[in-house]
């Protein structure tokens, strides 16, 4: 699993021109899942994410978790996490899961996040999507899941 989380001061999500999603400050979560990715991974990530230090204290230091802020949560599918572009100028998706098992993944993602107690919302996996956000400081960070470092860059 592969997330490209954005610490954000507003973010939504537009599917064919409606509002699906729309959070305050929190993260923006791009999320794509490999092939070889478990609950195990998710579970990883998401105590990967509500934990992960990036929000400034009262000193300007990042010190404080999106849960110590009581932050909220958007959270996309973005299968194209997985591309690989070392050869050709046309990506490679051969490590990407294949998309039933993936929308399987990203459902139970999704809920594991609402099960956080924060708030939260989510786009729709597979949807043609429009993400509207403000990246606050700019903070981005890739976080892969114990299984996509296992399988490594080849």
């Amino acid at each position: 699993m592969k997330t490209l989380l954005q610490r954000v001061s507003r973010a939504s999500v537009k599917i064919e021109g409606s509002r699906v999603g729309e959070i305050e400050q929190g993260l923006l979560l791009l999320v794509g899942f490999g092939r070889d990715d478990t609950d195990n991974d998710l579970r990883w990530m998401l105590n990967k994410i509500l934990g992960l230090r990036i929000f400034p204290d009262a000193f300007g230091n990042m010190n404080l978790s999106v849960n110590d802020i009581k932050g909220e949560l958007l959270t996309v599918s973005q299968f194209t996490l997985h591309a690989d572009c070392r050869k050709g100028k046309r990506p490679s998706f051969m490590k990407t899961a294949e998309p039933q098992t993936a929308e399987l993944l990203y459902d139970l993602f999704v809920q594991m996040i609402e099960n956080s107690g924060l708030v939260s919302q989510s786009g729709k996996f597979g949807a043609m999507m429009q993400v509207e956000l403000v990246n606050d400081g700019p903070v981005t960070i890739l976080l892969d899941s114990p299984s996509e470092r296992k399988s490594g860059s080849e």
